[in-house]
Formats: C-alpha cells, structure tokens, sequence
C-alpha cells in the first residue's frame, strides 16, 4: 500500500496536538514510519511566513494578503517536504491543509472560494489529503481552552463570530466530501477521543497489511 497523506483539521482549542502525538505512536507501533509536520510552516523558509502570518502588528492584513501567503507556505511545505516524505514511504501527518484556507480565508474572511480553489490547484494540482480528522468542538469551550495553553497570536484575536463561520466552513466541507473527513467529537475525555481515532484508523492499518 502506497503512504498516506492524513491531515489534521479544527478550530482553536480542540486537541489536535496531543492527538497527533497519539497518532504518530499509533501508527509507529505497527511499523509504519512517518513523518509529523504543520501548516502554515513546516520548513525554515515557511515557517518564516508562519511568523508573519500570526504576529500581532498595527497594520490592518488585508484577507488576500494573508491567504496568499498561507499558499506562499503550502507551496514550499509540498515541495520540501510533503512530496519528499510520500515518495520516500514515509506516510504524512499534517497539522492543518488546504482545508484550512477554505475553513479560515473563505468562510472565516469572506475570500471569494473559486480562487482559493484556483490557488489550490495551482500549489498542489492532485496531491490531496487521503484523510482529514476533524477536531469538532463548540467554539466556547475550543476558545477557553486555547486561552489556557498560550497567548493568542494574531488570527486567535478574532471575535467569536468569526471562529463560528470557521467551525461551519469545516463542517459545510466534511458534508462535502464524506469520503475523506472523519468527525472526531472533541469535546469527549482524551480517552473516549483515542478510541474514536482507533476506529478511524483502524480500516488504513488494514489495508496497509498492519
């Protein structure tokens, strides 16, 4: 079985961190290797951009200006590294994708989704997640738990509204495309979320031969 590309997807505060530790020790168990990375960033030159991006600064960012930037990221993510590690047998496991522009840029700011569409193809034309787990959690309590680990930077600033759209962008995607996004109930205890993970995961380490 070729390796996987598995993206990682939700709003502030759903867990995705831990959760990826768990996946990436998940898989290793069964002898797969693979490779734990993050958007934006990912590589020196776009974690730069990442600095950029989420920087508190006075200038207003103009919503096209931060999303071509977060494809300036994915562009030189793909090519350093995703495609790298996927040629090299290692599968992937990304904090964040495309999905998220269309989550955050699109239905969070309003940028118009054919050219976030547009942009997508033109960075990584088919090269697409294999799966994406989203962390679903009401935006209350995703915020209240963000604000315990870490200052905010500069997108966590926004008003509750805008993580409202955000959360139902992914949603209106998963709707979308049912085939690839598993809903990972994030507001259950870390436990009942790895058995959650454990279902999912389960038919990939079967096709894998694992």
């Amino acid at each position: 079985m070729a390796p996987l590309f598995i993206s990682i997807e939700g709003g502030e505060g759903a867990g995705k961190s831990t959760s990826i530790d768990y996946i990436k020790q998940k898989l290793e168990a069964f002898g797969i290797k693979c490779l734990v990375t993050r958007e934006p960033g990912g590589t020196p030159m776009a974690e730069d951009i990442r600095q950029l991006l989420l920087q508190h600064r006075d200038e207003t960012v103009d919503p096209y200006t931060e999303l071509l930037l977060m494809f300036a990221s994915r562009r030189q993510h793909v090519e350093n590294v995703i495609r790298p590690a996927l040629t090299a047998g290692k599968w992937v496991i990304c904090d964040r994708f495309t999905d998220a522009s269309f989550a955050y840029q699109g239905f969070g700011r309003g940028v118009d989704q054919d050219f976030i569409t547009s942009l997508k193809s033109w960075v990584h034309g088919d090269l697409n997640p294999n799966m994406t787990l989203l962390f679903d959690l009401d935006v209350a309590t995703g915020m209240a738990r963000a604000g315990k680990r870490s200052n905010f930077d500069r997108i966590e600033t926004e008003i509750m509204s805008f993580f409202e759209r955000v959360r139902q962008g992914y949603l209106t995607q998963a709707k979308t495309e049912p085939q690839r996004y598993r809903i990972v109930d994030a507001a259950q205890s870390i436990t009942d979320v790895e058995h959650q993970l454990d279902h999912f995961l389960a038919p990939l380490l079967v096709a894998s031969g694992n």
